[in-house]
């Protein structure tokens, strides 16, 4: 499977589940591991498992292969790794707390000057 269609496929399992705040992030300038990071947020472990468990089938149905899956047990970080594609599926907190989203980014975004008095 392509990785523009794999991450279509995910995008769309996230947001039939009612995904929160997707996020994609180009990682091919950062490691040779994958090639995307898709992170979601669940409002709970039930649906941080059920959005796992659809972007699993949904990847499957289209072809593509999971290649495993952590942290459904407690649902409060689920991974799905797809090979070029890793899908993290947090709660709001988790995901606040740990800010994926900041340490992946390729240019990391500098604290703004404060205010002059």
């Amino acid at each position: 499977m392509e990785l523009d269609q794999l991450q279509q496929t995910v995008v769309n399992a996230l947001e039939d589940v009612k995904a929160v705040d997707i996020e994609v992030i180009d990682t091919t300038r950062l490691t040779a591991l994958f090639d995307r990071m898709i992170i979601a947020s669940g409002n709970s472990g039930r649906q941080t498992r059920a959005l796992a468990r659809n972007v699993q089938d949904e990847v499957k149905k289209a072809g593509g292969t999971v290649a495993s899956v952590e942290g459904e047990d407690s649902g409060d970080w689920v991974l799905v790794d797809l090979g070029s594609i890793v899908v993290h599926i947090m709660q709001p907190a988790v995901r606040a707390y740990y800010n994926l989203e900041e340490l992946w980014k390729a240019a990391p975004s500098r604290p703004k000057p404060a205010a002059k008095p």
